[in-house]
């Protein structure tokens, strides 16, 4: 991939405690994917016009949420507003983004596209501003937020790649579908060691 660096942006989705070891809707090996992506961005800055996170950011998501839930649709209550564990991860610390998003309020927001900023800018429009036409997408977890704001992405007529190394799925049979998925829809799939 030769892109201009500078025309290029890493969206970081959902890397909160909430979906890692010890939280509401833990995955495991979410904390590693944590240190992970702060260890890339730490070495690999240069590479971004942009840095962005997205957060599931839930105030009342409606059924979203359910005490009996059905783990396709409906979820136990995670990424709860003004948690500790809807921040972002402690891990991602110094990761100094420029774009910070916050999604599923009043919905399930599985897509980063799908949130605004603190001035209310969607996600396609801070990259827009930005002149972003090329994004590599990360985070927690791949089989359903990772692959939903991929999709739109691409979607959004931009070059997408998904860093399968800095990512994970639920579950392995609901990786490979993501992955199929992904590729199927135009979404390079590569590692975080790709130029």
């Amino acid at each position: 991939m030769n892109e201009n660096p500078a025309t290029r942006a890493l969206i970081v989705v959902d890397v909160q405690p909430t979906f890692c070891e010890g939280g509401e809707l833990a995955v495991d090996g979410g904390d590693k994917v944590a240190r992970d992506i702060a260890a890339y961005v730490a070495a690999h800055r240069d590479r971004y016009a942009v840095v962005a996170t997205t957060q599931d950011w839930h105030i009342d998501p409606g059924d979203h949420f359910s005490d009996t839930p059905d783990f396709v649709d409906s979820w136990p209550p995670h990424g709860i507003a003004e948690s500790p564990n809807a921040e972002l991860h402690p891990a991602l610390a110094d990761l100094h983004a420029d774009v910070t998003v916050k999604k599923g309020q009043y919905a399930h927001g599985y897509s980063g596209f799908e949130g605004t900023d603190s001035d209310g800018r969607t996600l396609a429009q801070a990259l827009q501003d930005a002149r972003v036409d090329a994004v590599d997408v990360v985070g927690l977890v791949e089989s359903h937020c990772v692959k939903r704001t991929a999709l739109d992405a691409v979607g959004l007529g931009l070059a997408t790649r998904v860093l399968t190394d800095l990512t994970i799925p639920v579950s392995a049979e609901q990786g490979e579908q993501a992955r199929a998925e992904l590729a199927a829809a135009g979404v390079s799939l590569a590692p975080s060691t790709a130029r």
